[in-house]
């Protein structure tokens, strides 16, 4: 029953935020800024209510006349200001009600939401009593009708058992201090319902208490208009208890609970407000879950901020992210205008309800989702485009301290910074050094992040290559380079899968950061390095892997050279070494696959691997070909 209604009123609110998003735009919808609307629309009230009590008096012969003073007297003002007290009243329960009403929709009410759903419920109902309680100090006929209606409605109550209504059966028996207790309740509520909306949004990650300022100036601006058009004033004259009021104009945003106080019995309008209330605190537990109904908790990796968090049941992947200090691209946070999409690369999400213009049907095919609509279902690892706002990416000037060559065409370049400086990066991760002219040219972190005091790079002599035969001909130590980074997305991803490691020649720089921050952090996964090369020369470090095989017993290297020389009396694996591990994996389901390396190795290697077993989501690579914005760690040149 409640996923039925759900989707009634969802499929209304679709149809209106779609049409509001063409006539206002995705970023200015007020159907995205309900609950900062309603946060503004109690600023308005409490600037207004300030000024209107400053020249207000609250005595019983003395309230209606200073109203009267304020409205006519100084029309241009306090005038003006009565009305929009009382418009943004009406305005601020309509939209707390909306907002309430969005929430139960879009089923973003269960779970760890319940506490913000109840507060809220305790929200609407402190708004309505302040605003009932402020009919009653204009002491006009309509206040008369209120006073009347609110003690008749409690004397019902056996705690009042009918004394109530004895107060203004006379006129002689109102006197000031009922104005005092109804001051002091609408100057009190008000500073509960501000602490109360402060509590309401702490569990809200990175919560905005106010809507864009053209939504702001655009309600104000809604608000004044009705006060010129249609001023709100006093009603009958002063109220009388001697005179029951008739024809006065009601407000049904405030009232409608006391006019039923006339139509119904009044017990009964007890039970149906008692009954209402309860059954909106059951709401975020209704229907009761089943037993055994799994709500854990999930992992969640966000690249390319290398950052794992927990989602918790039922949460969006932004919301998770955002939490957990993750500086994730987002704007409506209401699925209208597509700035958080993000990539699922493995793992299993619920995309959730979003508009289409949004997130197409082709882009949903390709694994896409909006990370504010999005709920996990089990560990997943995401990817996002990362904005200018949130990029780390900086500039460094370093000096060569260290030029070591590992092979004829393999040079070991170590740079350091300045002292006092440091990159922090993700192992996987590469720099761009940047050449005089500004050109850029990639190669990748092969130090692991815990040993950041130089930074590694093992650069290949590429005939032709401008920078590369810089370093092989004319580089020194104590030389200036500049470089900008980290970049790339490119790293461990966070599951307990085994790993199989591809490096073809140079490749073998990433892939070393990477295995030794894995041994680093403890990860006790299986490893196995395959590294490929043309010649026995070109395998310029064998023995540090053979070492990490030897310490570590989650670890396996695998040399492979693809065509060695008779005098080179190798007995290791020969071919292309994408068919050394195929030999050895007759199944690679299950598997994390990493290729490092040339873009035509990798372009060769996956297809075969893929074919095996290997999952779409579990093969990566530092190449061009799986991202316009990854590098590999040869330059183009």
């Amino acid at each position: 029953m409640i996923k039925f209604l759900q989707k009634i009123v969802r499929w209304f609110f679709m149809h209106a935020e779609n049409t509001f998003n063409h006539a206002f735009g995705d970023k200015m919808n007020p159907f995205y800024h309900l609950g900062t609307i309603s946060f503004w629309q109690f600023w308005l009230l409490a600037g207004t209510g300030l000024y209107l009590y400053i020249f207000a008096d609250t005595g019983v012969n003395d309230a209606y006349e200073s109203v009267e003073r304020i409205t006519h007297n100084q029309w241009w003002a306090g005038g003006i200001l009565r009305s929009i007290h009382r418009y943004a009243t009406d305005g601020m329960i309509l939209t707390m009600l909306l907002h309430m009403l969005r929430h139960f929709a879009y089923d973003r009410y269960r779970g760890f939401r319940w506490f913000s759903w109840i507060t809220g419920v305790v929200l609407i109902w402190l708004v309505y009593i302040a605003g009932v309680n402020g009919f009653m100090l204009v002491w006009d006929k309509l206040a008369q009708f209120v006073v009347v209606a609110t003690a008749e409605w409690f004397d019902v109550l056996p705690m009042f058992n009918g004394t109530l209504i004895r107060n203004f059966i006379y006129q002689e028996n109102v006197n000031s201090r009922l104005f005092t207790l109804l001051a002091f309740i609408h100057l009190g509520a008000p500073l509960i319902v501000v602490f109360l909306m402060w509590i309401h949004v702490q569990r809200v990650p990175r919560a905005h208490i106010n809507p864009p300022r053209p939504i702001a100036i655009a309600v104000t601006l809604m608000f004044l208009a009705l006060a010129l058009v249609k001023p709100v004033l006093s009603q009958g004259g002063e109220a009388d208890m001697s005179v029951v009021p008739t024809g006065i104009e009601f407000d049904w945003f405030e009232l409608p609970v006391l006019a039923l106080v006339y139509v119904v019995d009044p017990m009964n309008l007890w039970f149906g407000v008692i009954g209402l209330t309860l059954l909106l605190y059951l709401v975020p537990w209704l229907p009761p879950m089943r037993r055994g109904t799994h709500q854990a908790e999930s992992t969640l990796a966000f690249y390319p901020a290398h950052m794992t968090v927990t989602a918790r049941y039922g949460e969006t992947l932004l919301d998770a992210g955002l939490r957990q200090d993750v500086d994730l691209p987002y704007e409506c946070r209401n699925g209208g205008c597509g700035v958080c999409k993000c990539t699922v690369l493995h793992g299993e999400v619920d995309p959730g309800v979003y508009q289409p213009n949004a997130l197409s049907a082709e882009e949903r095919a390709q694994g896409k989702v909006l990370m504010c609509c999005a709920t996990v279902l089990e560990d997943a690892v995401i990817e996002y485009e990362e904005s200018a706002a949130t990029s780390a990416i900086r500039e460094y000037a370093a000096r060569v301290v260290k030029m070591e060559r590992l092979a004829p065409d393999v040079m070991r370049v170590l740079l350091k910074l300045p002292e006092g400086q440091q990159i922090a990066f993700t192992a996987g991760q590469y720099i761009n050094v940047i050449l005089e002219d500004g050109q850029r040219r990639a190669f990748s972190f092969a130090n692991p992040p815990h040993e950041a005091e130089f930074v590694e790079l093992q650069i290949r002599l590429m005939p032709g290559g401008r920078f590369t035969t810089h370093v092989f001909e004319r580089m020194k130590e104590g030389d200036k380079v500049r470089f900008e980074g980290p970049l790339g997305n490119f790293s461990l991803q966070e599951s307990e899968r085994p790993i199989v490691f591809v490096a073809g020649a140079t490749g073998f720089a990433p892939v070393k950061s990477m295995i030794e921050d894995a041994f680093q952090r403890g990860l006790k996964r299986p490893m196995y390095l395959y590294w490929g090369v043309r010649k026995l020369a070109d395998l310029y470090l064998p023995d540090l892997p053979k070492r990490w095989a030897q310490e570590h017993a989650n670890f396996h290297f695998v040399p492979v050279v693809q065509e060695p020389e008779p005098s080179d009396d190798w007995t290791g694996r020969t071919g292309l070494v994408h068919e050394a591990i195929l030999q050895d994996f007759p199944s690679l389901g299950g598997h994390e696959i990493y290729a490092c390396g040339s873009v035509r190795m990798v372009e060769a290697v996956f297809p075969h691997l893929k074919a095996q077993g290997a999952e779409e989501g579990m093969c990566f690579s530092d190449a061009f070909v799986l991202s316009a914005r990854s590098a590999a760690l040869q330059p183009k040149e």
